[in-house]
């Protein structure tokens, strides 16, 4: 898998007692919501780096001239790598602080 799933990876959903089981993919099972959100989120962000990693290899190889578009494909990529990283840190803060309260 491509960079993007690698660090988010798979979803866990705890049952109560029981042991942790991947999230079904989205649109499985009547998926959705926030889960089926991320996961669509993290398939987008795979889709743009492996397109922008063709667009790369295509210049190297030499079938294509547009470095440019190469270049921006990639940095598009990552941006939306590093914002995907940081709703990542958001929820996991999130899940922290509703770990703290007290019922």
């Amino acid at each position: 898998m491509a960079q993007a799933e690698r660090m988010a990876g798979e979803g866990l959903r705890l049952g109560a007692g029981a042991a942790a089981e991947p999230l079904p993919a989205a649109g499985e099972h009547g998926a959705s919501g926030f889960a089926s959100s991320l996961v669509d989120a993290v398939r987008s962000v795979d889709a743009q780096a492996q397109a922008a990693d063709e667009q790369l290899a295509a210049v190297d190889s030499g079938r294509s001239n547009d470095l440019v578009g190469a270049m921006l494909a990639s940095q598009q990529a990552d941006l939306s790598f590093s914002m995907l990283l940081q709703v990542r840190n958001k929820v996991a803060g999130a899940v922290d602080e509703l770990i703290k309260l007290q019922l």
